[in-house]
């Protein structure tokens, strides 16, 4: 470790020590990139994500709060519904008229029950692949939720519930643009081959199904949003970063923790996941014209050249932007960026402005090739170095 990475981790050491932490002195160290050693950048984001006070004196008691606030969501939208699913099963008395499974009133225990059943089919699909090419997700986590696994609980755990589930015979996919591709039967019967997931044994979960009940809750919080496929690549890289805090305190409430900063920072970007919103001020449509605006200020001969190729901002930058880049680039790169998106006090238009300097980084190429070769380049975005693009979007800011 270089002495000027150890006077770096110092400066930060000095910064999250005092008693009331300095919010400005503190987003521009990490805007250069947060160190994670000791655990700086769990906390950091923390901090940044408007999730921990800036007080720390309150930081004992807001996280029991919290944390406790976060176990009550697990008992009620997870625990109970997953008793009453048994009881329901097994006792005569309980299947009334009133609650049966083909009760038509929209109220109903079971027909919520359905619902979400759907809505939990798309999560687990989606949270099965997170980041496939490590094998992090699959793993057990080393604090599996006790409330959940509990071996005198005998109710349906999320898991059971996707194995189980009649929705079995169809697999939504819910994208974008509302619930499409009902594939048939035959094919979702072989939905999770055998050989494809290790089965972890009792008493032990993986990342991912953690992840997947963090969607689940929060879905069943925010029902005018539910789950849009994307949000797991939203909450994957903040669960990782928490889930792999060297200080193992705070690593052992990764999941409650990971659910508020997700919350926090949803509640910033929900509005590009809602499709009603597209074509308002704060909808997805105006953010994507917007990189274009910028790159017309920026580099007129660059922006000519994509418009009269006719390769609109929604052909890329729709994945770049509502998914804050985290499909373009390695974990490790993402988490680099996301360092300075979230220290930026604007964030939203700071990401605006990385995507800018994606398109000026690759002028050349851009200028040289036809549109084929052009949507290749921005689908599959070539630079992997991240420095570089943070180095052009900061130039680009302290030169508008």
């Amino acid at each position: 470790m270089s002495t000027a990475y150890r006077n770096r981790i110092q400066e930060f050491k000095v910064a999250l020590a005092e008693e009331k932490i300095n919010l400005k002195t503190l987003r521009e160290l990490c805007f250069n990139g947060i160190p994670f050693e000791g655990g700086i950048r769990a906390l950091c984001w923390k901090i940044l994500l408007n999730y921990l006070p800036v007080d720390q004196t309150q930081w004992e008691s807001f996280l029991k709060k919290q944390r406790e606030v976060y176990s009550q969501f697990l008992k009620e939208m997870i625990i109970q519904p997953g008793i009453a699913k048994a009881n329901l099963g097994l006792s005569r008395e309980d299947v009334t008229m009133e609650d049966h499974p083909l009760n038509p009133n929209p109220d109903s225990r079971w027909n919520t029950y359905f619902k979400d059943n759907e809505i939990l089919l798309q999560i687990d699909k989606d949270v099965r692949r997170l980041y496939p090419d490590m094998a992090f997700f699959q793993r057990p986590t080393e604090y599996p939720c006790q409330l959940i696994l509990d071996p005198q609980n005998d109710y349906e755990t999320l898991r059971r519930r996707v194995e189980q589930t009649t929705l079995k015979s169809q697999t939504v996919n819910c994208n974008r643009s509302g619930v499409t591709n009902v594939s048939s039967p035959g094919k979702a019967l072989n939905l999770y081959p055998s050989n494809e997931y290790e089965v972890l044994p009792n008493g032990s979960e993986a990342h991912w199904e953690v992840v997947e009940r963090i969607l689940f809750i929060y879905a069943k919080l925010n029902p005018g949003i539910a789950y849009v496929q994307g949000m797991n690549e939203i909450v994957g890289p903040i669960y990782y970063t928490f889930a792999t805090d060297p200080n193992s305190e705070w690593k052992e409430h990764a999941e409650a923790d990971t659910f508020f900063c997700f919350t926090n920072l949803m509640s910033e970007n929900r509005d590009n996941f809602i499709k009603s919103l597209d074509d308002s001020q704060c909808g997805i449509t105006y953010k994507m014209e917007s990189v274009y605006s910028m790159l017309k200020d920026k580099d007129m001969e660059l922006y000519l050249k994509l418009e009269e190729q006719n390769i609109k901002p929604q052909y890329f930058t729709f994945r770049w932007l509502t998914l804050l880049l985290s499909q373009e680039f390695l974990l490790p790169d993402v988490i680099r960026i996301w360092d300075t998106l979230f220290s930026d006090q604007d964030r939203f238009h700071f990401l605006i402005l990385v995507c800018c300097a994606m398109l000026i980084l690759i002028r050349d190429n851009l200028l040289a090739g036809d549109f084929t070769v052009n949507m290749r380049l921005l689908q599959d975005y070539p630079i992997s170095d991240v420095h570089t693009i943070l180095t052009k979007a900061k130039e680009l800011q302290d030169t508008s």
